[in-house]
């Protein structure tokens, strides 16, 4: 039963979706009379891998469905297209965008299926009017209007998807949709771009003390972090969730949610080994998450740099990273001072906030709530640069080429201009050269200097040694020769000798 209600927790977490900054325009070029200035309101999925600083521009096929199923009929749909030999519509050539209706399946399971059919991008129409769009968007009989669009949050499996989508609202999806099954021509751009405010940006990360897949990348990116110096401002943030808004509170104070939750089942996490039984329990992250949020505003908040902040977290992974010292107080304190942290500040911080204790609220735990909420953040981990949600991999290079993009002409720092196109740009900020030069893929002077000299010895040893050879040869041949030609001088002389004797002997009996 523990076990169930750990799930269902977790279920009611992922299932919450809020709205992240735009960073995107959808426009249609084809027809002109659709183009709108300023582009159409959408819904940026948060999901998928977008091209940022980047654009699609394509033209739009119309699935005439809801694409659930994953058998993609690609010679379906609008416009119309030539026949082959068989009577049938040709396939929707590539590259294009598909338009698809909402409903029926999950956001993802539609993108997944049209990434699958080739798809470069997919605008998911949707089929329910907002009430604030009036007499300008006609609903279905029957189908009451929603007061705000939902976002396109990732059901949890969308890790596989590479492709961007957006959900286009139905008073504007409908009149595109019309014209495509008039089968007419649309042609629309789905455009992304980082915004670039100032000379600093703000990037942010979305964690939990027990997330395995940002580890490696808390790991490395404190060299960065002190490379971009002032130019950047990192906020770290801690994943809980509001145990009120959960079910986890009854109206009493009661706590439903066994061991998931602090401060009377205010502030909950769920179980990272799903056994509410032992282990690390829910209420454990939650105190080790404030910790950090603590070590945060004591040591990083003023110059969004933190390196005490970095060091505790890389000290807590190697010392106290396993279920018998998550919560060991000597094991934290030890963690904190090597890292120069001082353990009486942090837990005068904690405290000061509001603690872990009975049915108190926590300022630090509550901004955390409201920040989530205002992110939109849904899967663990997430990464934001100036308000801008990362897709892809939450890798080193992804997350420093994003900062650097970020930055307004001419204001980008040094660590920037050397280091964001090298092939290896953690192995450059950590050692302040590129071993690739100005450009991934480019030879420095000096290792092409160097090549050259090594090619050159080589060539010329190489031409020795068949120098050697080829003398050797020809003096071996020579001798054969020779050895050849020595044994019938031998018996010519032998010969020779025996042909003067029987002369000399004939001239003697002859005068006698």
């Amino acid at each position: 039963m523990k076990f169930v209600l750990s799930l269902v927790l977790a279920s009611r977490l992922l299932g919450v979706s809020h709205g992240a900054a735009v960073s995107s325009q959808l426009q249609v070029h084809i027809p002109h009379d659709l183009m709108k200035s300023g582009g159409y309101d959408h819904r940026e999925a948060l999901f998928g891998v977008p091209p940022y600083g980047g654009s699609i521009q394509q033209n739009v096929y119309y699935a005439n469905s809801d694409l659930c199923d994953p058998n993609v009929d690609t010679r379906a749909g609008f416009p119309e297209r030539p026949k082959d030999e068989n009577g049938n519509q040709l396939p929707w050539p590539s590259p294009y965008i598909l338009m698809v209706d909402r409903g029926g399946c999950t956001f993802v399971i539609k993108v997944r299926n049209a990434q699958r059919s080739g798809a470069a991008g997919v605008i998911i129409a949707d089929n329910t009017c907002l009430c604030s769009a009036g007499d300008a968007c006609i609903s279905e009989p029957g189908v009451d209007c929603e007061t705000q669009e939902p976002y396109m949050a990732d059901d949890g499996s969308g890790s596989d998807i590479s492709i961007p989508s957006f959900l286009m609202f139905k008073q504007d999806a409908d009149p595109v949709k019309k014209v495509l099954t008039d089968n007419k021509m649309v042609r629309l751009e789905m455009a992304w771009a980082l915004p670039q405010p100032d000379s600093r940006v703000e990037y942010e990360l979305w964690t939990t003390p027990t997330d395995m897949i940002s580890r490696e990348f808390q790991r490395q990116f404190k060299d960065a972090a002190v490379a971009l110096g002032k130019h950047a401002y990192f906020t770290p943030h801690m994943y809980i969730y509001d145990g009120v808004m959960s079910g986890c509170r009854m109206s009493d104070g009661t706590d439903l949610c066994y061991n998931l939750c602090t401060n009377d089942g205010r502030y909950c996490a769920t179980d990272p080994d799903n056994d509410l039984d032992k282990g690390i329990s829910g209420a454990d992250v939650v105190t080790e998450s404030l910790r950090r949020i603590c070590i945060w505003k004591v040591y990083g908040e003023t110059d969004g740099i933190g390196v005490p902040w970095w060091e505790y977290v890389n000290e807590f992974m190697f010392r106290c990273d396993k279920e018998e010292f998550f919560t060991n107080k000597q094991c934290i304190t030890d963690a904190m001072k090597h890292a120069g942290v001082d353990p009486h500040r942090v837990q005068a911080c904690m405290e000061d906030a509001g603690g872990l204790e009975n049915d108190n609220t926590n300022a630090l735990l509550e901004s955390q709530l409201a920040s989530k909420e205002a992110s939109g953040v849904v899967i663990m981990p997430a990464a934001f640069v100036n308000n801008a949600a990362i897709r892809g991999a939450l890798e080193f290079s992804t997350i420093f080429k994003a900062i650097c993009a970020g930055y307004a002409a001419g204001f980008e720092p040094t660590v920037c201009n050397k280091c964001a196109s090298c092939r290896d740009e953690y192995s450059c900020v950590e050692t302040g050269h590129c071993s690739t030069a100005a450009a991934a893929g480019a030879v420095s002077s000096g290792v092409f200097a160097a090549s050259m000299l090594i090619l050159v010895l080589l060539f010329l040893c190489l031409g020795a040694i068949q120098y050697k050879r080829q003398q050797s040869s020809m003096q071996s041949e020579v001798r054969g020769i020779l050895a050849q030609y020595m044994p019938l001088d031998k018996t010519n002389n032998k010969v020779q000798s025996a042909v003067d004797d029987d002369d000399e002997d004939d001239l003697q009996f002859t005068i006698s």
